[in-house]
């Protein structure tokens, strides 16, 4: 529940004035770390593999710019898609937050990629890659495409959700009608006055 609301008090400050994110329409990506592109067969191996990933670049010494920057920028751009929570974000090609699941998941495997440069000798490392190259195989995750399949990222750029697309992609717009009743649940609660208990006889 706490993941939820803080879901949706970024959401609302990410949608108000003012919030400098963009939505790319096309283009090559401004300079910094350039970063793959990512099928949509292989986002979704990516994503459950994550959190393995970014516990092992945490604990990565010495520290590396690169790989330091490629784990930001996965981490900054995972809270502007609101960390995967809405629904369909990484199956549905058509979902607001598909191209920036895109971006956050390209930037984590390249840190793993990164983190496989500079310790080429670590087991744990290379049961890591392997596991994950076994499974995109498997699953034909390469040949598995969208239309943001091609799409290169950068450091330099943070994606947003497409907001205006919300409203027509029914998994989002529920996510976001119950997060709205929820905060109005928990509004009214907090409102309510706290009775107290009559105080006994003398």
């Amino acid at each position: 529940m706490r993941h939820l609301l803080a879901a949706a008090a970024l959401a609302l400050g990410l949608i108000a004035p003012g919030a400098a994110v963009a939505h790319r329409e096309g283009g090559p990506p401004p300079e910094g770390i350039a970063i793959s592109s990512l099928t949509h067969g292989q986002m979704a191996v990516i994503a459950r593999h994550r959190g393995e990933i970014l516990d092992l670049t945490a604990r990565h010494y010495p520290p590396d710019d690169t790989l330091r920057r490629l784990t930001n920028y996965a981490e900054i751009q995972s809270a502007w898609c609101l960390w995967g929570l809405v629904p369909a974000t990484v199956t549905d090609e058509t979902s607001p937050f598909n191209l920036c699941a895109h971006a956050y998941l390209a930037a984590t495997r390249d840190a793993l990629l990164r983190l496989q440069a500079l310790r080429p000798a670590d087991a744990t490392v290379e049961r890591l890659v392997r596991e994950i190259e076994t499974e995109m195989i498997a699953e034909g995750a390469a040949l598995e495409l969208c239309g943001y399949s091609a799409a290169a990222f950068s450091t330099a750029e943070v994606i947003g959700p497409d907001w205006v697309a919300v409203p027509g992609h029914w998994p989002s717009l529920a996510a976001f009608a119950l997060l709205a009743a929820l905060a109005v649940g928990a509004g009214r609660m907090l409102r309510r006055p706290v009775s107290r208990a009559s105080a006994p006889a003398g």
